[in-house]
């Protein structure tokens, strides 16, 4: 609201944020359709991706000129290209993506290598076993958080110092690597991060009125719905993991864990772009109603 607008949606949100309904509870229920319509904006790059993947499991033609994984790659490319050049995403929230694929294909690297999960299918765009498009699903989670962090013009209270919550993510993600040879620290990380984050507050935006939520709570929603998003992608055999090579079987829940640090390790990338801006002391604020274009999306 206090930000020029950059983006196509700068318009749509400013509209639906002048909307008014009556008072009571009419009012909580356009709330929540509203906060319903932001969400799936900032999942839109990831909404597209997962919907394309289990599209082509369904209809792909097995005997395509173009093996399925390397259409996916050049879709989730055209997708990206199209998102920016339509004024669906701005260039912060596309350098951001590009982080992500980055950090994501090491990971994917390392992982396939030592058989933590494969990709069945042949392809030609791909570095080793791993096919291209899938750094475009880290990226996606990436793209959610940024786009999700202004959209809801996110505050924080309690917000630790950069150098600890930067120090646990490194640590995090090098234990990803580091216990297929040393003992596996996931339980002693969780407690820290608990104890880090445990008095943070997460303040966000709907409409007029700010919210807030146990920023650990906020996590585990998000690592709740990416481990459904999950099970999705290997019921499309985006990749499969050991046990589910003869046939399709949940993803076992133990796989929430590792989503939430790697929630964490997302969330504090994006940090380091927007910058956590701090809350102002006292109880919740109520906003003016919205004049002209908001902020972008």
């Amino acid at each position: 609201m206090n930000t020029p607008s950059h983006t196509r949606f700068a318009a749509i949100r400013a509209r639906l944020e002048a909307f008014e309904p009556r008072p009571g509870w009419r009012a909580w229920i356009y709330e929540f359709l509203l906060f319903g319509f932001k969400q799936g904006w900032a999942c839109l790059f990831g909404g597209l991706l997962l919907a394309l993947l289990v599209a082509t499991h369904l209809f792909y033609p097995q005997d395509a000129a173009l093996a399925r994984y390397d259409f996916l790659t050049l879709a989730a490319l055209t997708i990206q290209l199209a998102m920016l050049a339509l004024r669906l995403e701005t260039w912060d929230e596309a350098k951001v993506i590009l982080a992500f694929h980055v950090v994501g294909t090491v990971m994917e690297l390392f992982k396939t290598a030592h058989g933590s999960w494969e990709y069945p299918e042949a392809n030609l765009l791909r570095i080793g076993g791993v096919p291209l498009f899938s750094g475009f699903m880290y990226a996606a989670v990436g793209s959610y958080i940024a786009r999700v962090w202004r959209i809801f013009d996110f505050r924080f209270s309690g917000y630790p110092m950069e150098a600890a919550s930067v120090a646990l993510a490194v640590v995090i993600y090098v234990n990803f690597f580091a216990h297929h040879w040393l003992p596996d620290v996931r339980i002693g990380l969780f407690a820290v991060l608990g104890a880090l984050f445990l008095r943070t507050r997460i303040w966000f935006r709907v409409w007029r009125q700010d919210r807030w939520m146990p920023l650990l709570l906020g996590w585990l929603l998000v690592a709740l719905f990416i481990w459904f998003a999950e099970n999705l992608a290997t019921f499309s055999q985006a990749w499969i993991y050991p046990n589910q090579r003869h046939g399709w079987a949940m993803v076992h829940w133990t796989k929430l864990g590792a989503w939430y640090l790697l929630m964490y390790i997302s969330f504090v990338l994006v940090a380091l772009v927007h910058r956590p801006q701090a809350r102002d002391e006292g109880g919740p604020v109520s906003y003016p109603k919205a004049k002209g274009v908001g902020s972008g999306s």
